[in-house]
């Protein structure tokens, strides 16, 4: 029977979802700890994806944006708000004149939080010094440094392999950002959270797999090592019966393909690989409260409200992995390569022996 460290996977992941009222600073709570790394968006409204973690800090200045080429701190927190604190139980936020961003009046809005280990602390397993908060436990960890003019290793404080790592340049706007490894494309490879693009062949990573300490850069590279500019790295190790990394073929059929991940998902992120023009894709279990299918969902390149109801995207949550059941070219062409990287509600088996339900 299947073993894992993690029986409750809101301990170190979860949802909030929120019904705007334009309060203009207003407290989330309902996290169950308190959150690292803060990805949220408008649901029903065309308005970007914020990224906020506690590395770089709260503040208008502070966010990233994957659908948008802006550097970090866009010029219009101060008028759609920002968060303004990392809280105990979920955070703050503040601004504007009706923080539209996170809480403007009847419209609909979710924050996916995770938990990695508070400010961090300075790390030299690299040739770069790094400052990381990781979350052994969970296989979560963000990693902040600054680019060099070499080829070089950056610790992230994992203790064990990431499986998927995206970096950002927080520095200078970029057409493409937020390159992406994901262990099913090797060390050659990368996809870019912020685009359509196929997988990409190119030395981002140095032609060097990641290893339990450091993960590697290429020489003065825009993306993710120029010689001055400041880098995020957020950094997702597997851990048996809470996250996984995973790849699978698409059949074109609505007795689609079964994807094992050791848990029943709370959050699931795919993207088509092996061809270019189609959208990254994000389903959770809280947004969609009915039982399967799950057919809604969000595309971190775009800021496109939510897309609901989409038979061709639309997926299963079972009690040990994931089936997709439409046969949309975004999630299940046949012969389409996609990779993924899911996290759990509940383990599929517990460390008590529980076995999990389907939703």
């Amino acid at each position: 029977m299947a073993y894992t460290v993690v029986d409750k996977g809101s301990k170190y992941f979860n949802t909030i979802l929120v019904s705007g009222d334009g309060t203009v600073s207003k407290s989330f709570t309902g996290a169950g700890f308190q959150p690292d790394l803060v990805w949220g968006k408008a649901r029903d409204s065309a308005y970007n994806h914020f990224w906020y973690d506690s590395v770089r800090g709260a503040g208008a200045e502070k966010e990233l944006r994957s659908s948008s080429t802006s550097a970090e701190g866009a010029s219009d927190n101060e008028t759609y708000g920002y968060i303004s604190s990392f809280d105990s139980d979920g955070f703050s936020v503040t601004g504007g004149t009706n923080s539209s961003y996170f809480n403007q009046s009847a419209k609909l809005f979710v924050n996916w939080l995770w938990k990695a280990n508070g400010a961090g602390v300075s790390n030299t397993a690299g040739t770069i010094t790094s400052t990381v908060s990781a979350n052994t436990t969970s296989g979560f960890s963000i990693v902040s440094y600054t680019g060099s003019n070499s080829n070089t290793t950056v610790g992230h404080g994992l203790g064990v392999t990431p499986s998927m790592y995206i970096v950002k340049n927080r520095t200078s706007s970029n057409t493409y950002a937020f390159a992406t490894y994901h262990k099913s494309l090797g060390n050659g490879n990368f996809v870019y959270l912020a685009s359509t693009d196929s997988a990409i062949s190119a030395g981002y990573w140095n032609s060097t797999s990641p290893t339990s300490t450091v993960f590697s850069v290429q020489a003065n590279n825009l993306q993710i090592n120029q010689s001055g500019s400041d880098y995020i790295s957020y950094c997702f190790a597997e851990v048996k019966g809470f996250s996984k990394a995973f790849s699978y073929t698409g059949n074109g059929s609505s007795d689609g393909t079964f994807v094992s991940l050791g848990f029943r998902p709370a959050w699931l992120l795919i993207k088509r690989t092996d061809s270019a023009g189609y959208d990254w894709l994000v389903y959770d279990n809280k947004r969609q409260v009915e039982f399967n299918v799950v057919d809604d969902f969000l595309k971190p390149n775009l800021s496109d409200a939510e897309t609901t109801g989409n038979a061709g995207q639309s997926l299963d949550f079972l009690s040990n992995g994931i089936k997709f059941r439409g046969t949309g070219a975004s999630s299940n062409a046949s012969g389409g390569t996609y990779i993924g990287f899911a996290i759990a509600e509940q383990p599929f088996v517990s460390s008590k022996g529980i076995v999990a339900n389907a939703r």
